[in-house]
């Protein structure tokens, strides 16, 4: 499970208005269950290549690249990055692959959009699994995300990668094996020089103006989780996470009837999921639920 796995099918969509969406497809497309793996704000697909080579033994396991991050197109219009527009999206996927019924798991922006989808189509998701997410999410984590220092103008690949390490420090690696995939699938060669995998439209106007981060507040989604109430979730909190508190996840566990919480130590927002430990715990979760 540790090792490195193996390539995904590789699976092209036309998206109308936002061009290429790639989704990267392990397992069986005839495969009794489908898991859906959606990545976070400005990550891309292959994070879950170690988790869905796992579930692919028993499951169909897909795991897109969103609008503007790794190997889908980027937006023309950067107003098109929002959560309504990344919801319309997976409903076009599925809708496309004729899926009615699935598992997913979200780390982050993933976890949000699985939350607002479980609103949208009831009866799609089965099983949920949020990674590092929650009803309230803390203004001191999205400013923390949003002041990271961006990579140099032109930087050489040592220089990218070590500014990428810093950035996913939180995310609680520690085998170098997965730095190196992260390195593989997380940076890009564009005009010459290296720079990470998404389009930085992405983060708005905060990457430019560093005096919003001041107007930055708890992002409040609790309208979101009554549907959600509903389904099975398993929790996941990385225990130095900045942006899901402990008390908001233990608050989203008391109006959950059916919510397992799990915590990682060493790692903050938001764990990777290619820890072999991490997996197990997720694949039996899955199975038990």
């Amino acid at each position: 499970m540790g090792s490195t796995p193996g390539d995904p099918e590789l699976l092209i969509f036309d998206l109308p208005e936002a061009g290429r969406l790639v989704c990267y497809q392990w397992g069986k497309a005839d495969a009794a269950c489908t898991a859906l793996c959606v990545h976070g704000l400005t990550r891309n697909g292959r994070d879950f290549d170690f988790l869905a080579s796992a579930l692919a033994a028993g499951c169909r396991v897909l795991c897109p690249d969103m609008p503007g991050r790794g190997r889908s197109d980027w937006l023309k219009d950067p107003a098109g990055y929002n959560y309504p527009a990344y919801v319309a999206t997976v409903d076009f996927l599925l809708r496309a692959m004729n899926i009615t019924s699935l598992d997913w798991i979200g780390t982050s922006m993933g976890g949000i959009i699985g939350m607002m989808m479980a609103g949208v189509r009831p009866g799609l998701i089965q099983k949920l699994v949020i990674n590092d997410i929650g009803c309230l999410v803390s203004a001191a984590g999205i400013r923390r995300i949003m002041s990271n220092p961006p990579a140099p103008p032109c930087p050489s690949l040592a220089e990218a990668e070590t500014t990428l390490r810093e950035r996913c420090a939180p995310f609680g690696i520690h085998e170098e094996a997965h730095w190196q995939h992260l390195f593989r699938y997380g940076l890009q060669e564009r005009n010459g020089c290296v720079y990470p995998a998404f389009d930085p439209a992405i983060l708005g106007g905060y990457a430019k103006d560093r005096t919003k981060e001041a107007e930055v507040k708890d992002l409040d989604l609790w309208s979101l989780w009554e549907p959600v109430t509903k389904i099975p979730v398993l929790l996941i909190r990385g225990s130095e996470s900045d942006i899901l508190t402990r008390a908001t996840a233990l608050e989203m566990q008391a109006r959950h009837p059916r919510l397992t919480l799990r915590e990682f130590e060493h790692a903050g927002h938001a764990p990777a999921l290619m820890d072999a430990s991490q997996i197990t715990m997720i694949r039996d979760w899955l199975k038990a639920a």
